[in-house]
């Protein structure tokens, strides 16, 4: 975890609140957890390897922020975080992706966030040797000085001369392999095995300087990467700070059923391992599950916690309940996080030259609407709101670019005269909202 990450629990906990509305009980747990990481690496001798995350489970109906509390949390620890369906997973022996699949996706996830970070620090560097080639490129061709050459090119003055460069592409001689689950993974080992017993074959083409440049750009990166290194920096980040989001896991919890579902206590079976702490291979090498943090989440309406194998519960000692969004809360979620939906649309209309203006009554209004439509259908949490807000700004939206005002003002009446209608009708509120 790099230094300018490292936050107390209650600054864990107050960056959250930038984006998510209540819940403090998740937010204060997840905020433990990552604390938790770093006073692991504070910690010197044997000691260290012992102790182990506290993985969460998240309870609670959708669209009240458990895969945002999550994703925000890997954001602020700069973590590899990937979020997975459980329900995506089926036992070994059946067709459909094996569970050892979410570690290998993230340490990928790790491998290019490492590798975008080097990129940045050698950008300016590949930049330079991409102009040096550019204008050794163009000095027959225009008979100028080099440094003439450069000067132009950075003058912008050369973008759509053309040269001649010569791009790597691998050759690849050999059919791919269709299939999921394992099939999918061999096919990605059997394709790099070939890139490495193959070596990668220069065409030539003509193009504008202005692509020549990203051309030429990302081959200087490509010399300048220590790819070994990367790997090894990504494994320390997957292992130790990695971040596993396994959603709807209340869909393989409950009692072994026969037809469809048959493989529901498999793939907890299979879980289990990867949580305790195992050793998957991956591309790139072996990836040890002991310090993933894995946060589970569901809204267990059917089942409870207590379906899932004891093994698996054990695993998940840390249990945290995400109440209900109110209409208050709506209110609240409508403008206070940073990136509420009034600042989104508020934006996006700015660019037609429109000031959006939304009237205290008209947050009321449609956080009283999307609360009703929640009550009357599904409830799916803070989603609802987009959904209302898009009825409610569907005309302005459409007729944007024409309309002759510069600025725009919403009311609580311009919202009831928008949704009335729709509510009062319960098959349009079905279709509709």
């Amino acid at each position: 975890m790099n230094n300018n990450k490292v936050l107390t629990p209650k600054e864990i906990v107050k960056e959250l609140d930038r984006y998510i509305i209540g819940q403090d009980e998740a937010k204060r747990a997840v905020a433990i957890a990552l604390r938790n990481r770093w006073r692991r690496q504070q910690v010197e001798g044997t000691i260290k390897e012992e102790i182990t995350p506290n993985n969460i489970i998240m309870i609670g109906p959708t669209g009240v922020g458990k895969t945002e509390i999550a994703r925000r949390l890997a954001k602020i620890a700069g973590a590899p975080f990937i979020k997975v369906e459980a329900t995506s997973y089926t036992e070994v022996g059946y067709v459909g992706r094996d569970v050892e699949s979410m570690v290998r996706d993230l340490m990928n996830i790790a491998v290019n966030m490492v590798k975008a970070e080097k990129k940045k620090k050698v950008y300016q560097e590949a930049e330079k040797a991409a102009e040096e080639r550019l204008a050794a490129l163009l000095l027959p061709v225009l008979g100028k000085s080099r440094e003439e050459i450069k000067a132009l090119l950075r003058e912008g003055k050369l973008e759509n001369e053309k040269v001649e460069i010569r791009s790597d592409q691998p050759f690849m001689p050999f059919v791919e392999i269709m299939g999921t689950g394992n099939i999918e993974e061999l096919n990605l080992q059997l394709r790099e095995m070939f890139e490495s017993l193959f070596p990668k074959r220069g065409k030539k083409k003509l193009v504008t300087v202005k692509e020549a440049r990203e051309i030429l750009r990302e081959q200087e990166i490509e010399k300048m990467l220590d790819m070994d290194e990367i790997v090894e920096e990504a494994r320390w980040r997957t292992e130790n700070l990695g971040i596993i989001f396994i959603d709807e896991i209340d869909k393989i919890a409950g009692k072994e059923t026969r037809g469809p579902d048959v493989s529901r206590m498999g793939v907890q079976r299979d879980l289990l391992p990867i949580v305790e702490g195992t050793t998957v291979l991956t591309k790139y090498g072996m990836v040890r599950t002991h310090h993933i943090l894995f946060i589970a989440a569901g809204a267990f309406t059917v089942s409870k916690p207590s379906d899932l194998i004891p093994e698996l519960q054990g695993r998940f000692p840390i249990r945290v309940e995400l109440s209900s969004l109110t209409k208050e809360d709506f209110e609240r979620i409508l403008v206070e996080p940073e990136n509420s939906l009034v600042k989104q649309y508020t934006a996006l209309l700015k660019t037609e030259g429109i000031d959006l203006v939304f009237e205290p009554d008209a947050i009321s209004e449609i956080a009283r609407y999307a609360a009703l439509a929640n009550e009357k259908t599904e409830d799916i949490g803070a989603r609802r709101l987009q959904t209302v807000m898009s009825a409610v700004l569907e005309d302005i939206l459409f007729e944007a670019p024409d309309l002759p005002e510069k600025e725009i003002r919403i009311t609580g009446e311009w919202v009831r005269k928008k949704l009335e209608r729709i509510i009062k009708d319960e098959d349009l509120t079905r279709y509709v909202l």
